[in-house]
């Protein structure tokens, strides 16, 4: 059963959670990101073209993404290079604006992530890379989305894999106690992969030869020819 003894934890202690969520831009995440302004064809140029052209489908929205790379930058239209790795989505809006403020008056800046995913694979019942639009996903709804554990599922060691600094780190989460929710892994982050490992009785059967009741019919089978050759010789 998933958070087991959740009765012993009250109202109080979940409004007392002070785990937060800040998703920082990282390295080869793509960004959306438009300009408005009061005047509409003052920012046409931070838009890149983007607002003349109509209905455009979300799938065509990556050309228009800016790749943050390795270093952490973008590179933004009259602004040049701005250095984005590190901050959450808030502090580059300010940072951009205030960049902008110097060519458009009281600039209003947006930005959206176009590759916000997560990976879950494992004992799920629908193993994949899963997009979250709306940019936040907790454990707990990102194993629903892949519908939930199968029976063979481990659920007192879930692991998360994430890159953290340019470098994998890893988590370990139970899913059987409340704790989860107060954990600061509660909350997903683009790339993060979510792996179920098999449970004991899974794990076991994996080493077990399907081929060896057949392997043993056979030489029975075998031995008893001979036998009766022996026999009746």
């Amino acid at each position: 059963m998933y958070f087991q003894n959740s009765e012993n934890i009250t109202n109080a202690m979940y409004a007392q959670d002070n785990t937060e969520f800040n998703t920082v831009i990282l390295p080869n995440d793509n960004l959306f990101i438009t300009v408005s302004a009061v005047n509409p064809e003052a920012v046409g140029i931070f838009n890149s073209g983007l607002l003349n052209r109509g209905s455009v489908s979300v799938a065509s929205l990556d050309v228009f993404g800016y790749l943050v790379d390795q270093k952490g930058n973008i590179n933004f239209p009259l602004v040049g290079e701005v250095h984005v790795a590190g901050l959450t989505k808030k502090d580059a809006i300010l940072l951009l604006q205030k960049s902008i403020s110097k060519f458009v008056a009281d600039p209003i800046v947006n930005i959206r992530y176009l590759n916000y995913k997560v990976s879950i694979i494992g004992e799920v019942a629908r193993p994949g890379v899963y997009t979250v639009t709306d940019e936040k996903i907790s454990i707990p709804q990102a194993i629903a989305m892949a519908g939930d554990l199968t029976i063979y599922g481990n659920r007192h060691n879930v692991q998360l894999i994430r890159m953290v600094n340019g470098e994998k780190q890893s988590y370990f989460i139970d899913l059987t106690t409340p704790a989860v929710f107060f954990s600061p892994y509660y909350y997903l982050r683009q790339n993060d992969i979510l792996y179920i490992a098999p449970n004991t009785a899974k794990a076991s059967t994996s080493t077990y030869n399907p081929n060896i009741p057949l392997l043993m019919s056979s030489i029975s089978l075998a031995l008893t020819i001979i036998t009766l050759i022996i026999r009746y010789k």
